[in-house]
């Protein structure tokens, strides 16, 4: 006879009112199994017109955003009242993950994604630029305007990214202090 222990998951989702409305989130898509499968450049120029096409369809604006080798950032603002952010992430997962496993066979995403909601005294800049240096600090090039995968889709570009401006996520700053 085998015992099999089941526990139940973990919420990680806020209700779904939370998620409807002229709301800020941050966001953080992994690759299945944390692969690396997001540095082909005509694969991200898909992903990032897909981006695009997602965000205006579900009236979302992207002040930032940036591809990975293992993830995704996005900063994304609703546009609208009645903007669903649960919608717009569906939607673009589903467009990059079909098109990704019909061109290699393999899964893109991983199910579940991570999400901040920002509140309105969060700093925009900082967080674009937590967003775009993210590259830099993983290694990847000296200055973020050597990856070619960043950036914004409202043309947000501050001047020069000053370390104490720039955000840290709610996650990494407890492990931080």
């Amino acid at each position: 006879m085998t015992c099999v222990m089941t526990f139940p998951r973990k919420r990680i989702r806020l209700p779904a009112a939370s998620y409807i409305g002229l709301r800020r989130y941050f966001l953080t898509f992994c690759c299945f199994q944390r692969h690396e499968c997001s540095l082909e450049d005509n694969f991200n120029q898909y992903c990032i017109g897909k981006l695009r096409e997602q965000a205006a369809a579900h009236q979302f604006s992207v002040p930032a955003y940036c591809l990975m080798p293992d993830h995704a950032h996005l900063l994304v603002e609703a546009l609208a009242v009645n903007s669903n952010l649960a919608t717009f992430v569906k939607a673009f997962k589903q467009a990059t993950g079909f098109e990704f496993e019909r061109r290699t066979g393999e899964r893109l995403w991983q199910r579940y994604y991570y999400d901040h909601a920002l509140r309105p005294k969060d700093d925009l800049d900082g967080m674009a630029w937590y967003i775009w240096l993210n590259p830099v600090r993983a290694g990847l090039c000296a200055e973020e305007k050597e990856h070619r995968f960043l950036g914004s889709l409202t043309g947000l570009r501050p001047r020069g990214a000053r370390s104490e401006l720039i955000w840290v996520p709610p996650k990494k700053e407890s492990v931080a202090t």
